[in-house]
């Protein structure tokens, strides 16, 4: 059984010192560490929330995780809470980022060098690659989902369309989707939907209608209708 989510809601010097953590660990991509700090070391989110949450950074300008913070941090405490949890994002990575980038400029050259930033760039596709699948094994298993996954998929990661225009068609389609099953599902299993007139007469008919005991109607009262 998961434990309660402590401290909630996070206050913004909490927030500060998370995201610190998180860019700072951050090393071949920062939005594996922020999933699992949010989600699973603080349990601020669930899996579901953390998806729609990165889906609307996904759509707007800026890095998605910044974008995150952003949203996280105004949702919990403000505008101040924002603040602290962009500031805590970027700028001790910032300075750390400052340092190294000065060091690799001198030594950039080296055999060895090279292949530790190849080894990086493995470890990034790997640890972005475990993330999506996590985040894709919280979603509903529905067709409408695997639809707009795989739509998603072949546009953007085979065809290599733009993200925007794949977004314009994407975002739209997938509310119809969403609005026309909401819609079947107020239905009935027949197709049929039923009217609240049906339903106030069914209703007022089980109320006059006599039963004895067990909640069976007497055989006196029954109609013929019934007998038969």
């Amino acid at each position: 059984m998961n434990s309660p989510r402590e401290p909630f809601p996070p206050p913004a010097g909490r927030l500060f010192t998370e995201f610190s953590r998180m860019g700072l660990s951050g090393f071949g991509g920062v939005m594996p560490f922020v999933r699992r700090a949010i989600v699973e070391r603080n349990r601020w989110m669930d899996d579901r929330e953390f998806a729609e949450l990165f889906s609307i950074a996904q759509v707007l300008p800026g890095p998605n995780v910044v974008n995150i913070s952003l949203m996280l941090g105004y949702r919990y405490a403000g505008l101040r809470g924002a603040v602290c949890a962009f500031s805590g994002l970027v700028l001790v990575p910032m300075v750390l980022i400052l340092v190294i980038a000065s060091i690799y400029a001198h030594y950039s050259n080296l055999a060895f060098v090279r292949h530790m930033l190849q080894g990086m760039m493995a470890v990034s596709a790997g640890l972005v690659l475990a993330t999506g699948i996590r985040m894709a094994l919280a979603q509903p298993r529905t067709v409408r989902a695997a639809i707009m996954g795989g739509g998603a998929l072949l546009a953007i990661g085979i065809l290599r369309l733009p993200l925007v225009s794949v977004m314009a068609v994407m975002i739209p389609t997938g509310i119809a989707m969403e609005a026309w099953a909401m819609r079947r599902a107020a239905r009935t299993p027949l197709g049929v939907a039923v009217p609240p007139s049906a339903v106030r007469q069914d209703a007022a008919a089980a109320e006059l209608e006599p039963q004895t005991e067990d909640g069976t109607v007497p055989d006196a009262m029954r109609s013929p209708k019934d007998s038969a």
